[in-house]
């Protein structure tokens, strides 16, 4: 059954949901009491990080179904500690400042990258490390969903940046409460056409692949790839398209502490 196309992309879906609820109820348990549950919520998921890297080394050499779903879970548990670390406030950027009104927007940029440069590189180098090591292996399914995962958040960003019709700050917790100031609220910006075609490219190429492919192994993990990848496609879509995405995860969380009074609105162009 495991190895039927269907149930690997329900599966897909189902962790991208479930793992997306579990760091949110942690970020917004930890937010409501301060910023030591941060640092320990974050400290105490390290293991999951490490379990992740392990798992991706571990796969890297089995091809089979199992060794398909094992390196798809690992490359999302690293992404999940990396996204943990960010939503707490421990790794971020050196800029914690809102975005003043009416600056150039070389400037607006470099403050922009300011609020999430050690986040990006921590990225970077675990994408680099990554690829180094699974690079050529029998499994290269868990290095190429955390290199989707990767491509498709800085295509996000840069869409928030730039401005896009719809943009949800409702599950940010009080150390990103400057980030809105940063975002911008428009009409569709010259980057998401790029974004968007490009996933569609993707999950268009993953699904070809999963057509072509002659092994139970490859056709789970091409599954698993072209079901992310059309996930991300969703969330850029959902960026454009009124629709309360929010309400797949705000039923399971607690209710915030308060409103953050230092939360900057959304700057509208």
């Amino acid at each position: 059954m495991l190895e039927n196309p269907w149930i690997a992309g329900l599966s897909a879906l189902f962790v991208w949901w479930f793992s997306t609820g579990v760091i949110l109820v942690a970020v917004r348990y930890a937010d409501r009491h301060g910023a030591r549950a941060c640092n320990m919520a974050t400290w105490m998921a390290l293991p999951l990080f490490w379990l992740g890297l392990w798992g991706l080394h571990a796969t890297s050499t089995d091809g089979s179904v199992t060794g398909a779903y094992l390196a798809f879970l690992s490359a999302i548990a690293v992404w999940g500690w990396i996204e943990l670390a960010f939503l707490t406030g421990i790794i971020t950027g050196p800029n914690a400042h809102t975005c003043p009104d009416k600056l150039p927007e070389w400037e607006r940029f470099i403050r922009a990258w300011g609020t999430i440069a050690y986040h990006e590189m921590l990225l970077v180098a675990v994408l680099i490390l990554v690829m180094l090591y699974c690079w050529g292996a029998e499994n290269t399914f868990g290095m190429w969903t955390f290199a989707v995962l990767f491509f498709a958040r800085v295509s996000a960003k840069l869409n928030l940046f730039f401005g896009v019709p719809k943009i949800n700050v409702e599950f940010l917790p009080s150390p990103l409460a400057h980030l809105p100031s940063h975002f911008r609220l428009s009409r569709l910006n010259w980057v998401f056409p790029f974004s968007v075609t490009a996933l569609t490219f993707a999950a268009a190429c993953w699904m070809e692949r999963l057509i072509a492919v002659d092994t139970a192994g490859g056709t789970v993990g091409f599954a698993l790839l072209t079901a992310i990848t059309t996930l991300a496609l969703l969330e850029h879509w959902l960026m454009v398209v009124p629709l309360p995405d929010e309400k797949l995860w705000r039923w399971m969380l607690p209710a915030p502490k308060s409103a953050h009074p230092d939360t900057t609105p959304l700057k509208k162009t």
